[in-house]
């Protein structure tokens, strides 16, 4: 079962109203993808709405030109805007998520890593400390202790109600951010500045996070003008040959 590209023109603006729309096309039992660019915000996951002052800093930070959006999954909080493609896929599975949850995010990386491939740049999955919304499976760039994040994942697992089915049927939306060619300095610090309004005690390190044009620029590469237009075409183009992971 491919994937179906959907337009970002047919989804809500608001990240967890569009995940709300995938999940429903993914419980009818369609694969689909949705590759999009934000505007200047941050998204942070509900569990959040455990800092009493959460609501106030939302309201500061769109006061600023930086709406806060909640999302569905888990982890931590993601700078949005230009510069930053993100990368949502939702189908159904029949298996529990201890049996795929693995699989689902080597799968996400795998399409990603190669899609880097073809433009030049190597990246393999491991955490990065000090980066924003850290996790085993983001996507890196270099070697070792020296790797900074260029790709962040997540997933959400839903559970879809089959009374004649002894399999279970879960929708699952699994959902990736990469940095083009945002300014690393400029979203850590706009990452910062929120976490210490809602005082979570975390803070997040520049120089753990790369772009996909510091990586080619590090590595001796050119750095082409449509650099955007050529990651989303190659990240497309793997979209098309993958398929959803199954038991």
């Amino acid at each position: 079962m491919p994937f179906d590209l959907i337009d970002s023109s047919s989804l809500p603006q608001d990240p967890m109203q569009a995940e709300e729309a995938l999940l429903t096309r993914a419980a009818s039992g369609e694969a689909v993808a949705h590759l999009w660019e934000a505007s200047v915000s941050l998204i942070v996951p509900r569990s959040y709405q455990r800092y009493a002052s959460l609501a106030d800093a939302r309201i500061e930070f769109a006061r600023r030109g930086c709406p806060v959006w909640l999302r569905l999954s888990g982890g931590g909080l993601v700078p949005q805007g230009p510069g930053i493609l993100n990368l949502s896929l939702a189908y159904p599975v029949r298996a529990t998520m201890g049996a795929l949850s693995e699989s689902v995010y080597l799968h996400l990386c795998t399409l990603i890593a190669d899609a880097l491939r073809s433009l030049g740049v190597l990246a393999h999955w491991q955490a990065v400390e000090g980066s924003f919304c850290d996790g085993r499976f983001n996507l890196a760039w270099g070697p070792g202790d020296d790797a900074r994040k260029i790709a962040g994942t997540a997933q959400y697992w839903r559970r879809v109600s089959q009374q004649d089915s002894a399999e279970p049927l879960y929708a699952v939306l699994a959902h990736a951010v990469l940095l083009v060619d945002a300014d690393p300095i400029e979203i850590n610090e706009r990452a910062n500045a929120f976490e210490a309004m809602i005082e979570s005690g975390r803070r997040y390190e520049e120089m753990k996070v790369v772009t996909v044009a510091q990586a080619l620029a590090y590595e001796c590469f050119s750095i082409p003008h449509d650099l955007r237009f050529r990651v989303r075409d190659a990240l497309t183009e793997q979209v098309k040959q993958a398929i959803p992971p199954q038991q």
